[in-house]
């Protein structure tokens, strides 16, 4: 086996898993999606997948970087969370983590929920709060899954074209 088809196994490794960590949390998903398109670009010598192209997938993963952090809040500042929803919201991803794929899904609302509860002793509105940070927390995730895959297309048309 030839050098190149382990480096474009590796590329490919790294897409993959990329796409995978925009769901789960604890993968930085779409810098591991960068750094595949990266090492395929580097492969071919930025013949075929050029500067441009990467400038334009770089660019795309920095905008699903700050949306994973910033549509979480949005729901929240909604919603109108408290600190401590917040942090609560950011204590249940880390505790979902540990609950496999249904964890990683709702701990952040049962954190947030947990956290407003806390700091205004109201159930109608931690639930609300918590919901609220959930959407956001969910929308943020389709959005990053869309574009990683987004980068991937990019990188596929330089290759092919």
């Amino acid at each position: 086996m030839s050098m190149d088809v382990l480096w474009w196994i590796l590329s490919v490794a790294l897409i993959a898993l990329g796409v995978a960590g925009t769901v789960l949390p604890a993968l930085p998903g779409t810098l591991f999606v960068l750094a595949g398109i990266v090492l395929g670009a580097w492969i071919d010598g930025f013949t075929r997948v050029g500067w441009p192209s990467v400038t334009v997938v770089a660019v795309l993963a920095v905008v699903a970087w700050v949306l994973d952090y910033v549509a979480g809040l949005m729901g929240a500042k909604k919603a109108g969370a408290s600190k401590l929803a917040l942090l609560g919201a950011a204590i249940g991803t880390v505790a979902g983590l540990l609950m496999g794929l249904v964890g990683v899904f709702f701990m952040p609302l049962v954190g947030a929920a947990i956290g407003e509860y806390l700091a205004q002793k109201d159930h109608g509105r931690a639930v609300k709060v918590g919901v609220a940070t959930w959407v956001g927390i969910m929308l943020g995730m389709i959005a990053k899954v869309v574009i990683a895959f987004m980068m991937i297309g990019v990188f596929i048309v330089a290759l092919l074209v």
